[in-house]
C-alpha cells in the first residue's frame, strides 16, 4: 500500500525567519501523524537554513513513525546520522544556493564515496535511499553502491504538468510519466523500493501515486502551504486521500 513521508522542512523555515522555536516541528510532526502519515522527512542542510541538528535529535526521540534524514553524502553528515538513528537516511545532491534540491544524485560519478557512505550508515541499522533522475545508469549504480531505496525525481513531470495546464494527456506530460513507470520498473527489477518526490501537490499527485509498485511519496512544501489555511491535520489527510484514491483506481 502506498504511503507518505511528510517533509516539514518548511515549518522549520517558518520558525527560522524570526529566531523562534515556534512553530516547532516536532509539534508539525504529531499532527502530521494523526493526519496519516507514514514518516517524516527532514533536510538536514550544510548550511542549517531551516532545520537544525537539535530538530533531527528531537524528532528522532519523539516521533512515532518512520524518520526519513535527507543529507548530503558529506562526513559530517554521516555522523549526525549515525548518532541520532534515523529509519532511513536519504543522500542527495546540496549547493548553498539552491532554493531547493535540484536533480538528483551522480551516483555514477561519485560510486566509490558513496559505496563508503551507505556501508558507514548500513553499520549504524539506517536504511540508506538515494534521490536519482530517471537514469538507468543511475539506477544501475544504485544498486552497486548498496542502497535500498530509489527516490526517483519527479521534479521534471512536474513542471511539464504545469507548463502544460495540468493536462495529463499532454504529450510533455506523458513523456515524463514513461520515464519515472520505466525507472520504476528497473529499480524493482533489481530489487530496491521505487519511492518518488520533488515538487507534487495535490493538483499533480495522482498520475505518479497510480504508477505500478510505487511505495511511497515524499511531499513537503504543498503541505504546509495548505496546512496554513486548514491545518497541518487536515492538509497531510487530503494528500493521503488523494493518493490512497489513485492507488486504489490503478490496481
Amino acid at each position: 500500500m502506498i504511503e507518505l513521508g511528510v517533509n516539514i522542512d518548511h515549518v522549520a523555515t517558518l520558525r527560522q525567519a524570526r529566531r523562534t522555536w515556534e512553530p516547532d516541528p516536532v509539534w508539525a510532526a504529531v499532527e502530521s501523524h494523526l493526519g496519516g502519515a507514514d514518516g517524516i522527512t527532514v533536510h538536514l542542510r550544510e548550511d542549517r537554513r531551516h532545520i537544525c541538528d537539535e530538530d533531527v535529535r528531537r524528532l528522532s526521540e519523539l516521533t512515532q513513525v518512520k524518520l526519513n534524514l535527507e543529507m548530503a553524502a558529506s562526513d559530517e553528515m554521516v555522523a549526525i546520522a549515525c548518532a541520532t538513528r534515523p529509519q532511513m537516511a536519504m543522500l542527495v545532491p546540496e549547493g548553498r544556493q539552491e532554493v531547493t534540491t535540484e536533480g538528483g544524485l551522480d551516483i555514477v560519478g561519485q560510486e566509490a564515496r558513496i559505496r563508503e557512505i551507505v556501508a558507514r550508515l548500513a553499520g549504524a541499522g539506517i536504511v540508506t535511499s538515494v534521490f536519482i533522475d530517471a537514469e538507468v545508469a543511475q539506477i544501475e549504480a544504485a544498486v552497486r553502491v548498496g542502497a535500498k531505496v530509489c527516490e526517483v525525481h519527479t521534479g521534471p513531470y512536474a513542471h511539464a504538468f504545469h507548463a502544460a495546464g495540468r493536462d495529463v494527456e499532454s504529450a510533455a506530460v506523458q513523456v515524463e510519466l514513461a520515464r519515472i513507470r520505466e525507472a520504476g520498473e528497473a529499480i524493482r527489477g533489481l530489487g530496491m523500493r521505487f519511492n518518488a518526490g520533488h515538487a507534487l501537490n495535490y493538483y499533480n499527485v495522482q498520475p505518479i501515486a497510480a504508477l505500478p509498485g510505487i511505495r511511497e511519496l515524499h511531499i513537503g512544501h504543498a503541505i504546509v502551504s495548505r496546512a496554513v489555511f486548514v491545518g497541518m491535520r487536515e492538509a497531510v489527510a487530503g494528500m493521503k486521500r488523494l493518493m490512497r484514491e489513485a492507488a486504489a483506481a490503478s490496481a
